[in-house]
């Protein structure tokens, strides 16, 4: 099955993921609910017909809801990319100066479209604002970014996303809080917060407090839920899953992150899924070595 890739980049996308947590995604009868839309790589590929998404950054808020709404069409990022695409292949300084205008025009208006041109031409991939909310990642230095079949690239990703979205789908800017306490018992509330412990590509950022706070919603929250989140890399644990999330169902996997699209700076970590519900699958099987498919769920779930 095709995973649908959106068109909005970050570090830590969870597209390679997705097949794992889609096979551990239970039958509900209610709303798809996720505190921490991000890019909304799992939210696109679950199919479901009602769903709270929710984020901090009202950028990628704004930008969904454009598309739901029609106003954020295939025909408009098209011409939008090739107009500025050519701008910035055209601009001084190797594309320097289009790019920082593109900012700061960003940072005073707010423009989905360019906010979509600062995801696509940013440094390695990278989504950061600074405590003024300002988009904080420098070029790529690539000003031939957006050629013919990039554009198109693009143009796809927003068309696959617009097929998707569904009328009943809301799109808010609220705290994870306030969210996760509109679920309810026949809801699955999937969550991908910022990795504790770890670099976080987030709007506000996330500390062991907002850990804390989070395992105490899911804890006393009626609804099923499935929490993202890592085991160890090749230095050390995750101590808040043995402080919190161990007392749930865990699964983990093997993953590889890359960081500049070259080899020798991948990064191995392995990934956990935490849930509430039952499963037949295999609850733990980590380590470092690539394994087989890690997962294994039977055709009955609960």
């Amino acid at each position: 099955m095709r995973v649908v890739i959106p068109p909005i980049k970050s570090q830590g996308i969870k597209t390679k993921l997705v097949p794992w947590i889609q096979a551990l995604v239970p039958d509900v009868e209610g709303r798809w609910i996720e505190p921490f839309l991000g890019t909304g790589v799992v939210a696109f590929n679950v199919g479901f017909k009602r769903a709270l998404l929710s984020d901090t950054n009202p950028h990628i808020v704004r930008f969904y809801r454009q598309i739901q709404r029609g106003m954020l069409c295939p025909a408009r990022v098209r011409f939008y990319l090739e107009e500025e695409g050519e701008r910035l292949r055209r601009s001084s300084r190797n594309g320097y100066d289009h790019f920082n205008a593109i900012k700061e025009r960003f940072n005073r208006d707010h423009n989905p479209l360019d906010f979509l041109f600062l995801s696509r031409a940013g440094f390695n991939g990278m989504m950061r604002f600074n405590k003024k909310g300002e988009w904080n990642i420098p070029f790529c230095q690539k000003p031939e970014r957006f050629s013919r079949s990039y554009v198109t690239k693009i143009v796809n990703q927003v068309r696959d996303v617009a097929c998707l979205i569904q009328p009943e789908w809301v799109f808010l800017t609220a705290s994870f809080e306030d969210v996760i306490r509109q679920a309810t018992s026949g809801d699955i509330i999937y969550c991908d917060p910022p990795y504790a412990g770890r670099y976080v590509d987030y709007y506000n950022g996330w500390t062991e407090d907002d850990e804390t706070h989070l395992f105490e919603l899911l804890s006393s929250t009626q609804a099923r839920f499935i929490l993202s989140t890592w085991h160890h890399n090749d230095y050390r644990q995750n101590t808040m899953l043995e402080r919190y999330w161990n007392r749930f169902n865990v699964v983990t996997r093997d993953h590889f992150y890359y960081s500049g699209g070259k080899l020798e700076n991948r990064r191995s970590i392995v990934e956990a899924l935490v849930f509430n519900f039952t499963a037949a699958i295999e609850k733990h099987n980590h380590g470092l070595e690539l394994k087989p498919e890690q997962m294994l769920l039977l055709e009955e779930r609960s």
